[in-house]
């Protein structure tokens, strides 16, 4: 029973697998191959900040793992396991033949947010790669992240009222926060 168990265990969590991967000591490591992941919604100078307002705007692109995703689309909330990725790129006007509107440019930084509810103490955490691939340490539960998520997040702990899909799914299932 043991083994079987051991065996299922290694096979959920076996590379290229859904499932986040930390090293030994807690550090999330690098979310591989997220760009082919399901997008959720992509916006435009989004900010939670009044003082962002005088900043350029940025688009920001949102990625969940597929697994993930299928569960949510059953049941309207995330399983153990989630990730969603948090891609910031620059907003560019001028290029090629464009002569109005925005497109991406640069990228500027990564963000996940995992929900491990054994590992986690209010089963989610927050980790910032900014431009790096090396493995990183979750924030600490005093950043902002974790108090405006908790507050504001439409189902679990996610901000689901900004991806239009997940949140018909959402009011469907019953589980969209009020």
């Amino acid at each position: 029973m043991k083994i079987a168990f051991a065996i299922l265990a290694f096979l959920f969590v076996a590379p290229g697998s859904d499932a986040p991967h930390f090293t030994s000591d807690n550090r999330l490591l690098w979310p591989e191959g997220y760009r082919q992941w399901v997008w959720l919604s992509s916006g435009l100078g989004m900010s939670y900040n009044p003082q962002a307002m005088a900043m350029e705007p940025q688009f920001d692109n949102v990625f969940v793992d597929p697994a993930s995703y299928q569960y949510f689309a059953q049941h309207g909330t995330w399983p153990d396991g989630t990730r969603l990725v948090l891609e910031e790129r620059d907003a560019v006007s001028h290029g090629s033949i464009n002569k109005g509107g925005h497109f991406q440019g640069t990228l500027r930084g990564v963000e996940v947010e995992v929900r491990d509810a054994a590992r986690f103490r209010g089963q989610w955490a927050f980790f910032s790669f900014g431009l790096s691939t090396k493995p990183v340490d979750a924030l600490p539960s005093s950043a902002e992240c974790y108090s405006c998520h908790a507050q504001n997040g439409a189902v679990d702990n996610t901000f689901v009222q900004f991806y239009p899909t997940l949140l018909e799914i959402a009011k469907q299932k019953g589980t969209l926060r009020k």
